[in-house]
């Protein structure tokens, strides 16, 4: 179970993985060897997945975002389908969904022809794909992986 200080932890790392120990233990009132051990034994938990950068996809040259319902004809085509999926680096997210569709899929790539050759030549290659339907994002106002871990802290 996490206390409060963990919490405080995990809701800074989030925000910024390059925090150095002294500064998240001047934030949550810790030494630095105190916040050593509290990271190693959430890590080791498994509260923190990995530790990493996110680009700024447009800077980067990925201006389109596209989310892609799959529908799979059965079920015993998952299998191979999760595998594609893991080896397709467009793919950023990939969800098991409930309604009409299997999966839904976030996708990122450089530009609308790249959209295509991935849905023709990656996609849509993978056996026991019925359909899928694709929806361009004009724009994310809003973007980010971080969890409202102090928020929903309860008493």
């Amino acid at each position: 179970m996490l206390d409060s200080t963990d919490n405080h932890l995990l809701d800074l790392l989030q925000r910024n993985a390059r925090l150095s120990y002294a500064e998240l233990g001047k934030a949550v009132g810790l030494s630095v060897s105190a916040v050593n051990e509290r990271l190693k034994k959430l890590d080791a938990q498994g509260y923190v997945e990995h530790y990493t950068v996110r680009i700024n996809a447009a800077q980067a040259g990925f201006d389109v975002c596209a989310f892609i319902h799959v529908l799979l004809i059965t079920p015993e085509y998952e299998d191979k389908f999760l595998q594609r999926v893991s080896e397709l680096q467009e793919i950023q997210e990939c969800h098991h969904i409930t309604g009409e569709f299997s999966y839904l899929l976030k996708v990122r790539v450089r530009t609308t022809a790249a959209l295509e050759t991935f849905l023709k030549q990656g996609l849509k290659t993978v056996p026991g794909i019925a359909r899928t339907h694709t929806a361009i994002a004009l724009s994310s106002p809003k973007e980010t992986s971080n969890l409202p871990i102090l928020s929903n802290i309860l008493p």
